[in-house]
């Protein structure tokens, strides 16, 4: 498993968390997402799923990873 730390930009609320988690999720990773921060905390089988497809489904909830 390889592990990340993003940080995205536009997260402002618990819809927010959710909607980015879930994303992740859908793309074939886990995510733990700390609003504080901004940052997205990123577990995912390099095998399986590319980052730059975990990125993109972030992207595509109108959130921008920064990092």
């Amino acid at each position: 498993m390889t592990e990340v730390t993003w940080k995205v930009e536009g997260m402002t609320c618990g819809h927010c968390k959710q909607a980015v988690e879930k994303a992740v999720q859908e793309a074939g990773g886990e995510a733990k997402v700390d609003l504080g921060s901004k940052q997205v905390k990123i577990t995912y089988d390099n095998a399986k799923v590319q980052p730059e497809k975990i990125r993109e489904a972030i992207e595509d909830q109108g959130y921008d990873v920064v990092s």
